[in-house]
């Protein structure tokens, strides 16, 4: 692909899969704000460095395999926009699929009529997915102006997963991360 995630983001994986799950770190992040569907958190790493992120999680999941409608057991289902001014990212997407993505597949993320793809980088962590960074911006101004993305994507065993995103309070949350993490 061409691209490299920094490392930064494997410490944002940790810190919000803590922050949110039931890790013994948890308490270390600050929520910041909750800002109706999305949350705001802000956090200095081990070498002073602030890291900012919202994170949200999907309204609705649903599973297909074989076109059927299917019952799945998944992890954690998250979407965030990291801040990582120190590393020169300035709001960086990712999405958290709660199972072993197909390594070789692309996750499809539509809000409205606007289309874009996260990869996985397996070599990173299996669950996760991100856009290249030329798509970062134009992803991040088309969920400040839609109200909904709809997050596909398929896993190691081949089931389709379909997560549906509310982006009310998106754009406040962005703001609040970016002005944070100046």
């Amino acid at each position: 692909m061409g691209w490299i995630i920094p490392r930064g983001i494997a410490f944002t994986m940790v810190m919000v899969g803590l922050t949110l799950g039931t890790g013994a770190k948890a308490q270390e992040l600050a929520m910041i704000e909750a800002i109706t569907d999305w949350s705001v958190y802000v956090d200095v790493d081990e070498n002073q460095q602030k890291l900012c992120f919202i994170v949200s999680q999907p309204t609705k999941s649903v599973a297909r395999r074989n076109g059927q409608a299917v019952t799945v057991s998944r992890g954690d289902i998250r979407f965030h926009i990291s801040v990582m001014p120190e590393q020169g990212v300035a709001s960086q997407p990712s999405f958290l699929s709660g199972y072993p993505l197909k390594s070789d597949g692309v996750v499809k993320i539509a809000i409205g009529s606007t289309k874009f793809k996260m990869f996985p980088d397996t070599s990173s962590h299996k669950e996760y997915a991100w856009t290249t960074p030329a798509d970062d911006v134009a992803l991040i101004a088309a969920m400040r102006k839609g109200a909904e993305a709809i997050v596909t994507g398929i896993s190691e065993r081949g089931t389709t997963t379909t997560d549906y995103f509310s982006l009310r309070g998106f754009t406040a949350a962005v703001e609040k991360a970016m002005d944070l993490c100046k």
